[in-house]
């Protein structure tokens, strides 16, 4: 079981971004893995990831069709991608990124 961090955005910051989260979140459920995502959408972050968590994580993904700032995430593997492949099929993308 991984420990996963994930990050999704989207330009407009409304649909895409949370589609993407649940995703994310379903795909984890599905393949038994913990995961806690933060958004960064048009009301701002969500769901903000602290420095335990991104301490703890195995892995982080980064589903955002926007620039994201990595520079929390120095020294953990990073998995970056855009959100639709998070909406589409959450448990391809974190096989995909965890095996990557």
């Amino acid at each position: 079981m991984a420990k996963i961090v994930a990050i999704t955005s989207c330009p407009t910051g409304i649909a895409h971004t949370y589609m993407a989260a649940e995703g994310l979140e379903r795909g984890a459920k599905k393949l038994g893995h913990t995961i806690k995502v933060e958004t960064q959408g048009s009301i701002g972050v969500e769901n903000r990831l602290t420095e335990s968590e991104i301490a703890e994580a195995d892995l982080v993904i980064i589903a955002a069709d926007t620039k994201v700032d990595l520079s929390r995430f120095t020294g953990k593997k990073i998995y970056e991608t855009a959100s639709n492949p998070a909406i589409k099929d959450g448990a391809g993308l974190i096989t995909t990124a965890l095996n990557s």
